[in-house]
């Protein structure tokens, strides 16, 4: 339609130049309504409805629907994706606080937590989780209460655990578990490290935007039957991979998935820690999963 007003008013003007002789009085009215038409055309341009282009990448099976080429948070700058900066999530600073509780020899442990954000949910069945979870059935074992009192903190059997820095999401053996994307990540995921840590583990590593700076966490899944075949160091992951299966390697007979999400602290070197060292207070800072799970 804009297209078809500007060539009506070049073909008026066209017009006018040929018609050099013409009275004046007329070619000044055919002026007018060549300004006009121009006028118009600029106002039906701005105001016409833009077209949203997503770039999707082939899907691999027919019916599957397509893979974006980039993760969110990111944009597409030749072969590589560049991060861009949220205004959503400009403020968004997860701060550290203190709390402690007394272990299972009665001493004084103190460590820092990130609590959950006032304005996340509480249920955890509002985010995304590794494996499924049936509406109707309690798969919630024990949540995140380092934030809490030491008196409110989770207690074990005879004190064998004492607080909980994850969630523990009850799930039939076997169960598939699979990876997660974070809110505000960048790039892929990748894995840093399987072995034993909460009975058989995998521990993945994400980078995630916060505040004005790009911050690296670390995802825990414990207590697996198995981890999936194939995993190591370094190697990437998209969401959805296979990751294990549920189990109760480390806890026996309490057949469940522990979720963990800890962040590195300033300085540490996310990619060079040792399973042994993912969960130290001086190099990670356990934070609520809450804060960083994707909403449903």
């Amino acid at each position: 339609m804009v297209t078809g007003i500007i060539r009506t008013a070049l073909e008026r003007w066209a017009i006018v130049n040929l018609a050099s002789k013409m009275d004046p009085i007329v070619r000044g009215a055919l002026l007018v309504a060549l300004i006009a038409a121009l006028s118009r055309a600029g106002e039906l341009r701005q105001h016409a409805p833009t077209t949203r282009i997503v770039l999707t990448r082939p899907s691999a099976s027919a019916g599957a629907p397509a893979e974006a080429p980039c993760p969110r948070g990111t944009l597409p700058d030749g072969n590589v994706c560049v991060p861009v900066p949220d205004p959503n999530t400009s403020n968004l600073l997860l701060t550290e606080e203190q709390n402690a509780h007394h272990d299972r020899n009665g001493r004084l442990q103190v460590y820092d937590q990130i609590a959950r954000r006032p304005e996340r949910p509480t249920d955890f069945r509002k985010y995304r989780l590794p494996i499924p979870v049936p509406a109707d059935q309690a798969v919630i074992g024990s949540g995140y209460d380092l934030d809490r009192p030491d008196a409110e903190q989770r207690r074990g059997a005879e004190l064998r655990a004492v607080g909980h820095g994850g969630v523990d999401l009850a799930a039939p053996r076997g169960t598939e578990v699979r990876l997660i994307l974070l809110e505000n990540q960048v790039g892929d995921a990748e894995v840093l490290e399987v072995g034993h840590l909460f009975g058989n583990s995998v521990v993945v590593h994400h980078t995630l935007r916060e505040g004005s700076t790009l911050r690296d966490y670390l995802v825990i899944y414990g207590h697996l039957q198995s981890a999936a075949p194939g995993l190591a160091h370094g190697q990437p992951l998209k969401p959805g991979a296979l990751l294990g299966y549920v189990g109760d390697s480390g806890s026996p007979g309490i057949v469940h998935l522990h979720l963990e999400v800890r962040r590195a602290r300033e300085g540490i070197d996310a990619e060079g820690l040792a399973l042994g060292q993912v969960t130290q207070n001086a190099k990670t800072v356990a934070c609520d999963p809450r804060n960083v799970l994707e909403l449903l």
